[in-house]
């Protein structure tokens, strides 16, 4: 067992030879190859192993047999593991065979040796084939230099097939270094900035580049605002009204949101907009309003519209009542249909393959939202809480968020921020919730409006700017505290 005193930190985890040995491989990886030379020489360790430097000095002199010999000794390989290695030592054998003219002997290493290998035996028939047709393998005559070329490859290939401590990983500290960092951001329960993180200190983000300030208040609707929702791009606020408008708002670079587009032709309270992947079209949804086509100019009957940011109708549809469906989301992919098809039921269907799954709620569900990267959703209940299910089905109990409160109406959540890290929610109590979802007690409560806010939408494009839509008319747009370090 290595003395304690030869490892290092603080609680003695970390060995000194590997950790020497990760910094040379380092040094090397970045070009600085003087210096890692003379990490070598001055520490006595060497970045490539024995065993590494034998296949070496063996693959480089051509010396197939020690080579082969070499691995076959080799102690801790996997059966799976050395058969990949002999492959590919013995298809480096085989080229030069044939290189040099030698078919014979190329030929007793495919049917003697590399037949024999516990390989993918769709391997071996593409070498097989090559053997037969010289072009098929992009090989012709060549010359010493491609050879010795081939050969360094060959040396890359094997690093990456064997295993610690024969070799090392590709790039090790800076996996180790990353993982460090990202389990830093992991437990930072404000991280929503993609800007690169220091290595000079811990890192904590101290929440004033969250949206927690009121940054404008827009009150061009007349009644209720009951939905908002961001682009895709980010670049236009889409929201409606028991008004019977949607509103179109525009996203400066500034950051404040203009008004853009008043559509006026719903009959109805305007309670729902989606817009396409693509950001040319939006849908609205008139409260109680059946699915049909219709010309607005020549045929005002009751449905659904479509317009383009510039306000122009596109397309409305015509035809038979739709199912009674509370809600639904559609994954990023285009594979999955989450819906919620009855008061207490979730709905997972495979487009493709017509499977579908189901979730059974104990409560009324009200509404749902899907992540950005479409592997989770959020539903919220009439019993003051929000569950977050994974779409794959690989959980069987949800994460539960807490504290908003909803009992009689319909309160809608969203995910948003760097990465979907966060959720935001509505609630009864004229506040805006926010928790990281990584936890079930909120991280901001967000005052400003005056009665019930029933919609949030975070901006896909800009983490640090948030909308809310509420009972009081208004539609109130979040930012940080001070002014973005961009």
């Amino acid at each position: 067992m290595e003395n304690p005193l030869e490892n290092l930190g603080s609680k003695h985890l970390i060995k000194k030879h590997e950790f020497v040995r990760i910094i040379i491989q380092c040094l090397y990886s970045l070009g600085y190859r003087k210096s890692a030379v003379s990490l070598e020489s001055e520490s006595g360790i060497a970045y490539k192993s024995d065993e590494l430097e034998s296949l070496e000095s063996h693959i480089l002199d051509a010396n197939w047999d020690a080579c082969i010999d070499c691995l076959n000794r080799l102690n801790g390989l996997t059966n799976e593991t050395r058969a990949s290695a002999l492959f590919l030592v013995l298809k480096q054998c085989l080229l030069e065979y044939l290189n040099r003219g030698d078919d014979s002997s190329a030929l007793e290493i495919l049917q003697k040796q590399i037949s024999g290998l516990q390989v993918e035996k769709e391997k071996v028939h593409k070498l097989a084939f090559g053997f037969l047709s010289l072009k098929e393998l992009g090989l012709g005559k060549v010359d010493l230099d491609v050879i010795f070329n081939l050969r360094n490859c060959l040396l890359m290939e094997l690093e990456k097939v064997l295993p610690p401590p024969i070799t090392l990983p590709e790039r090790r500290l800076e996996y180790l270094v990353e993982m460090a960092v990202w389990s830093k951001i992991d437990n930072c329960v404000y991280h929503n900035s993609v800007d690169a993180v220091s290595l000079y200190e811990d890192h904590h983000c101290d929440g004033s580049q969250f949206p927690t300030k009121t940054t404008q208040i827009l009150t061009n609707h007349r009644n209720e605002v009951w939905y908002v929702q961001f682009s895709n791009n980010g670049n236009y606020l889409a929201s409606s009204s028991s008004d019977c408008t949607a509103i179109i708002w525009k996203v400066l670079d500034d950051g404040n949101l203009t008004q853009r587009h008043v559509l006026q032709s719903h009959k109805k309270p305007v309670s729902f907009v989606a817009w396409s992947p693509d950001d040319t079209m939006l849908l609205t949804c008139g409260n109680m309003e059946v699915l049909k086509l219709w010309d607005v100019e020549t045929d005002p009957e009751k449905g659904i519209y479509m317009w383009d940011c510039e306000g122009k109708e596109i397309k409305s549809w015509r035809g038979l009542r739709m199912p009674k469906v509370l809600d639904l989301a559609v994954t990023p992919d285009g594979e999955k249909l989450i819906s919620i098809f009855s008061d207490k039921d979730i709905r997972i269907l495979n487009v493709g393959t017509g499977a579908e799954r189901v979730i059974p709620e104990e409560h009324p569900i009200t509404s749902l939202s899907l992540s950005g990267d479409g592997k989770f959703f959020i539903v919220n209940l009439n019993s003051q809480e929000i569950h977050m299910w994974d779409v794959a089905g690989e959980w069987f109990s949800p994460m539960k968020y807490k504290s908003h409160r909803q009992h009689k109406y319909v309160i809608r959540s969203c995910f948003g921020g760097l990465d979907s890290t966060f959720i935001a929610s509505g609630s009864e109590d004229s506040k805006v919730y926010i928790w990281n979802r990584r936890g079930s007690k909120p991280i901001e409560i967000l005052c400003g409006h005056t009665m019930t806010v029933n919609c949030v939408s975070w901006n896909p494009k800009r983490p640090h700017m948030l909308a809310s839509a509420s009972d009081d008319q208004t539609i109130r747009i979040w930012g940080p505290n001070v002014q973005s370090r961009h």
